[in-house]
């Protein structure tokens, strides 16, 4: 098996992603990610030996697109509350971007959460070592309390982390797009200076 990213690869994830996201994962066939690739069976199984496995491969690919975005914020000189506000906001668009280009995936997301948690690990990592960099630079401007910045920066990951499924579900969608600074604040009350 094929383990790279080329051009075959990413074609192959981005096929099988249209397919999970029109269907469902259940309702899709190697068969048919080959057929609809153009790419023929022994191709496919080249790079990828199961239907979990290119699914891994897409949820893999769309936490890539999302680490990407929340890195572009990491990388951009702001004040330390503006950045850490940037950067949650971004990750709970991104995330629902991600849910929602992929249709009825989103059902399947849904139910795979403990295969999605488990790709994700690698990502809260480093989105983990993002946010605390952002808290200890916090604290050296004194924007922020002193504070354990790695404890600080986990509860801030879980606290965000735990507005993902309602802002996906939109349970709090318009209250979040008509109140995102409170709630951002809310957020920051904890850890900002007074």
């Amino acid at each position: 098996m094929i383990k790279n990213n080329s051009l075959t690869s990413q074609t192959l994830i981005e096929v099988a992603r249209t397919l999970f996201a029109q269907r469902g994962k259940k309702n899709v066939t190697m068969n048919d990610i080959a057929e609809e690739s153009g790419k023929g069976r022994r191709t496919l199984y080249m790079y990828f030996k199961s239907k979990d496995e290119i699914y891994k491969a897409v949820i893999n690919n769309e936490l890539k697109r999302i680490i990407i975005c929340l890195r572009e914020i990491s990388a951009q000189n702001l004040p330390p509350d503006v950045k850490l506000m940037r950067h949650i906001i971004s990750h709970l668009d991104a995330v629902k971007d991600a849910v929602e280009r992929n249709g009825s995936l989103k059902a399947d997301f849904f139910k795979d959460i403990y295969e999605v948690e488990r790709s994700r690990r690698k990502v809260d990592i480093e989105e983990l070592e993002m946010i605390r960099k952002i808290l200890v630079h916090g604290v050296e401007c004194k924007v922020f309390k002193r504070l354990d910045a790695d404890l600080s920066a986990t509860i801030v990951l879980y606290t965000i982390k735990g507005l993902e499924v309602p802002y996906i579900r939109q349970n709090i969608n318009d209250v979040f797009k008509r109140n995102k600074t409170e709630i951002i604040n809310f957020v920051l009350t904890g850890i900002k200076r007074q």
